[in-house]
């Protein structure tokens, strides 16, 4: 089968970026031809009117829809799969898949069919106002902190829902978890045009935690992810160390605060990141938005190391913060704590700590699971029964 890949990538190396190139990797291991059309955010500050005109192409890009058919007809792929279309490509790339008579299959990787900036957050607070065709609220509440990118998202928003660029053109959505499937359904999107598949991550050269020596934190550092949280948490326990791992250009003034039990190591190396997570005793997870599916749980699940996320406590699919109680069993694989609540995370943390071998049967739990659920050939079972549908309903129609 030949596969061709849609990606805008993002100014910086992110998990998505991540999954995108891991997804080209395997479908290549499995004897697939994979080509590519991607662009990069990079691209804007080398352009003429970078900004002014990724403002207009993502909103609609005739020039890509142009260049896509051209690539499409001579490449002649079988299935095309989308990730990222914004600011660059646009959903003209749709288009030019439908025209071409090509199935299209999309990854879901946030929220921004529904939500302008993605995150279902304005101003440190989870917010739905842009939900059900009111994305004006992101202009209003000026969510991405300047009024000429909080109108671009906005209007790129709103073209695509008024001009049905999304529900016409793209054959199947693949969703990376059951909530994330769920709130499409409630926007509008058909249900029997979105499956579930979880990413995924290899258990291979990964080595295992022991008792581990410090309480961890490994991925993006911005406001969504709550480690201002954990900071809050590490100073009620003062005799536990924190280590996190990860970029903290986004928000300079953590540095400012830091408790003594608690260490910032940058941005790691794979090799350096390995060690990192062999040394961790838990992993946290103090999300304040809509998580997807982070992989840094995953590989967490992988190293036998147990989870402390973010799940409100009303049992309700719209109350959890996102997919993490799918992938998180409380009790068995990690624990759950209230969102925002330092205090709950430290009792948590506490009980863990001290308890360890709790820990280790948590770990092995959570393996066992990540192993079953979330390895490279579920994954590919998964895509490849997406595919399948996709093809079977451009038949249909």
């Amino acid at each position: 089968m030949k596969i061709l890949l849609i990606h805008n990538a993002y100014g910086t190396f992110s998990g998505e970026e991540a999954v995108v190139r891991d997804v080209s990797n395997l479908l290549e291991m499995h004897g697939h031809t994979v080509i590519t059309f991607f662009r990069r955010s990079t691209e804007i500050p080398r352009m003429l009117l970078g900004n002014l005109r990724a403002f207009f192409s993502g909103i609609y890009n005739p020039f890509t829809e142009r260049k896509l058919r051209w690539f499409i007809a001579k490449h002649k792929p079988d299935v095309v799969h989308v990730h990222n279309l914004f600011p660059l490509i646009s959903p003209s790339a749709l288009i030019a898949c439908k025209r071409s008579g090509i199935p299209v299959v999309m990854t879901v990787h946030n929220y921004r069919l529904i939500c302008p900036n993605g995150l279902f957050l304005s101003h440190g607070e989870v917010c739905e106002r842009c939900a059900r065709g009111r994305e004006y609220w992101c202009v209003i509440r000026n969510c991405e902190g300047s009024f000429p990118k909080s109108l671009g998202y906005a209007l790129r928003n709103w073209v695509a829902r008024k001009g049905r660029f999304f529900k016409d053109n793209v054959s199947v959505f693949a969703a990376l978890t059951e909530f994330q499937k769920k709130r499409l359904v409630e926007e509008g999107y058909s249900e029997d045009r979105i499956a579930v598949i979880p990413n995924f991550a290899t258990a291979e050269n990964k080595q295992l935690s022991q008792e581990g020596v410090y309480v961890g934190f490994a991925g993006r550092i911005s406001p969504e992810k709550g480690v201002q949280i954990l900071m809050d948490a590490a100073r009620r326990i003062p005799d536990i160390p924190f280590r996190v791992a990860g970029k903290v250009d986004r928000m300079p003034e953590l540095l400012n605060h830091v408790p003594d039990n608690f260490k910032f190591e940058g941005h790691l190396s794979k090799e350096l990141l390995d060690d990192f997570y062999a040394s961790c005793r838990m992993i946290i997870l103090p999300s304040i938005w809509f998580e997807g599916l982070p992989l840094v749980v995953v590989e967490a699940m992988l190293r036998g190391i147990p989870v402390i996320c973010s799940r409100r406590g009303i049992p309700v699919i719209r109350s959890q913060i996102g997919g993490l109680p799918e992938i998180v069993d409380d009790g068995v694989t990690g624990l759950f704590f209230e969102p925002g609540n330092s205090g709950q995370l430290a009792d948590k943390i506490r009980y863990l700590w001290d308890r360890p071998d709790l820990c280790r049967k948590m770990g092995q739990a959570g393996r066992e699971k990540a192993l079953r659920e979330y390895s490279p050939d579920r994954y590919y079972e998964r895509l490849m029964a997406v595919y399948e549908k996709a093809h079977t309903l451009k038949t249909r129609h």
